[in-house]
């Protein structure tokens, strides 16, 4: 099936985009009661440490993912969506955000997720994310669980 996946950088705001963000949101929603928007609000598509990305394949959004900056060196991964898991369309996208965060000056990846949603916390772990405290809104969220990994 991935034979001819590709990533994009793009604008979260494109139009042929938001399907794939709406579908994301709808399922976070329905799994955890939450779809994660206002997570993403301060987005800024005039700075360069803001990265958004879509998987296509045949021309189809199967996939997004983005990067915003927490600090000068640590960015912080936001909507990480698959439509199809298990099919390393998440892992292709990661592995895209985390190649362009180092080569734009990150040292540091940093990201939530719910400690219900298992399927994410494998993933991340898989990619050697490690547990990490939580930070900044998610201090004093039991329901959240972070990871962070080192670029260098």
């Amino acid at each position: 099936m991935n034979q001819n996946l590709s990533i994009k950088i793009t604008n979260p705001d494109d139009e042929k985009v938001l399907a794939i963000i709406e579908e994301l949101s709808a399922n976070l929603y329905l799994r955890f009661g939450s779809d994660g928007k206002n997570s993403f609000a301060d987005w800024q598509y005039d700075n360069s440490k803001f990265i958004f990305v879509i998987a296509e394949i045949d021309n189809e959004i199967v996939g997004c993912g983005a990067i915003r900056p927490i600090d000068k060196n640590i960015g912080e991964v936001k909507r990480m969506y698959s439509k199809f898991p298990g099919k390393r369309i998440g892992q292709t996208i990661l592995s895209f955000l985390e190649n362009k965060a180092k080569a734009i000056g990150y040292s540091d990846l940093v990201l939530e997720t719910r400690v219900k949603n298992r399927e994410a916390i494998q993933f991340y772990q898989k990619q050697e994310y490690k547990v990490i405290p939580n930070y900044g809104k998610y201090t004093d969220r039991p329901e959240a669980i972070c990871f962070g990994k080192s670029l260098k």
